[in-house]
């Protein structure tokens, strides 16, 4: 279920893998999102399961578009019932409340400040990250009194198997730096862990790469958009401030 999991002082990060759930192939089987075919209900007992092994009534998702949009986070939702926001990042100061970003090949981000008494949770696509998503989260905490901030940054594709056109790759290298790369074969490619990596120290942001040495898209332990396929599941990073 959980294949990273620590707390740093009141704050728990947890990155799950796809093992431990109940959906049935080809999204077995801890799958966290329904939007590729999943059974809803059994995604929500998918929920609910990572629920309870953190020992929290819930967890609070989003409706992840490639955006930058931020959206503060100040109610439970224990049942998953309610509006989920349509945003790439939340923040939250709420006590107990877990925030949740699911990926399939894209870069989760989990952010805290422990003393603060804040955290977030971020979805980092190749073009959310261009445009600054992370930076604007950064931003959105230190607006409302961060000031020593922690990231922990997930497993996603790798520079050397995201293939992309030579003028993506261009694109997105003018814009952050340091992205650009080659895949294992020879052609040009985006390393978007990297550019989140680098935004984060850019910003002052201690970050621990806990995925670095992982790749989605090789690894069948995670869900991944570009192995699988439309149907492909979702895998997700939590954090919650206890």
């Amino acid at each position: 279920m959980f294949w990273f999991r620590e707390t740093h002082g009141p704050v728990e990060v947890a990155f799950t893998d796809r093992h431990d759930g109940f959906s049935e192939a080809p999204f077995d089987s801890l799958n966290l999102g329904s939007a590729s075919g999943d059974d809803a209900a059994v995604v929500v007992r998918n929920h609910a399961a990572i629920a309870q092994a953190l020992g929290v009534d819930g967890l609070h998702s989003m409706s992840q578009v490639h955006g930058t949009e931020v959206v503060h986070a100040d109610r439970l939702r224990a049942d998953g019932s309610g509006e989920v926001p349509v945003c790439d990042a939340l923040v939250t100061d709420r006590r107990g409340l877990t925030l949740l970003v699911r990926v399939a090949d894209c870069v989760p981000v989990l952010l805290a400040d422990p003393d603060a008494g804040l955290v977030a949770a971020v979805h980092a696509g190749r073009v959310g990250m261009a445009d600054g998503v992370v930076p604007e989260t950064v931003e959105s905490l230190r607006s409302r009194g961060a000031s020593s901030i922690t990231a922990w940054v997930g497993p996603r594709a790798c520079g050397a198997c995201y293939e992309v056109p030579q003028e993506m790759a261009d694109a997105v290298e003018s814009r952050v730096p340091g992205t650009r790369g080659t895949t294992s074969w020879g052609t040009p490619s985006i390393d978007v862990g990297r550019g989140v990596v680098a935004q984060l120290e850019q910003h002052d942001v201690e970050v621990h790469d806990v995925g670095r040495e992982v790749c989605t898209i090789e690894d069948e332990r995670f869900f991944s958009y570009r192995r699988q396929g439309a149907r492909s599941g979702r895998f997700g990073g939590v954090v919650v401030l206890r």
